[in-house]
């Protein structure tokens, strides 16, 4: 999810002027990211990413809650659109509606804004190369939700059923029109949302909770 010289391409959405300049400050010197765009609303984070085109994206950083319209629908909004970027949310609450709204609507990561310095460049690094990132209070999270059911997509969902099967990456790729990069991708979020580390772990949880 980067271009020829390793940047990581990165739009900084967040309501507050003065966290977009502190962020962007921040940003501008690490070497290998370029921050290429800014927005201070769900709807236009969503023009952004739209107006630089399908390639120009690699991350968008992404706040919740903003008076102009949140992150959650702008999430879901790029999702319906089809567009490329990892979303990385960066946000100052953690309950459990912020965290599930949040990855249900297809986000890629969940941070808070109290994160280190060096956890959110590595963050916005590992979310760009297709690694989930969850803040250990978003994971505590999930980890005692009510509901035993994980935050699984439709599409990951489909690759769990896949692999439950027996069947490869490549077969999962076949099945749903996808790469097989994208099928890696969905493994580590659903590995990242199950608790698990392996294609195997996966299956076992995904059958003890009713989802397969």
């Amino acid at each position: 999810m980067t271009d020829g010289h390793g940047a990581v391409r990165l739009v900084i959405v967040d309501d507050h002027p003065v966290v977009r300049d502190g962020l962007r400050g921040m940003f501008d010197l690490v070497p290998d990211v370029e921050v290429v765009g800014e927005a201070s609303s769900g709807p236009e984070a969503v023009a952004v990413v739209r107006n630089l085109g399908p390639t120009g994206v690699h991350v968008v950083l992404m706040d919740l809650r903003m008076p102009g319209g949140d992150g959650v629908e702008a999430i879901r909004e790029l999702r319906a659109q089809g567009t490329t970027p990892r979303v990385l949310v960066l946000t100052t609450y953690d309950t459990d509606r912020d965290v599930r709204g949040a990855l249900e609507a297809g986000a890629d990561g969940f941070m808070l804004k109290d994160a280190r310095r060096d956890d959110l460049v590595r963050g916005v690094r590992d979310v760009a190369a297709g690694r989930p990132v969850l803040a250990a209070e978003a994971l505590a999270v999930l980890a005692h939700r009510s509901d035993p059911t994980p935050l699984l997509t439709p599409r990951e969902v489909e690759v769990l059923r896949v692999v439950a099967a027996g069947g490869t990456n490549r077969a999962a790729a076949d099945r749903l029109f996808v790469s097989e990069a994208t099928v890696k991708t969905h493994l580590l979020r659903l590995y990242a949302k199950l608790g698990v580390g392996d294609r195997a772990a996966a299956v076992r949880v995904g059958y003890e909770r009713g989802i397969l």
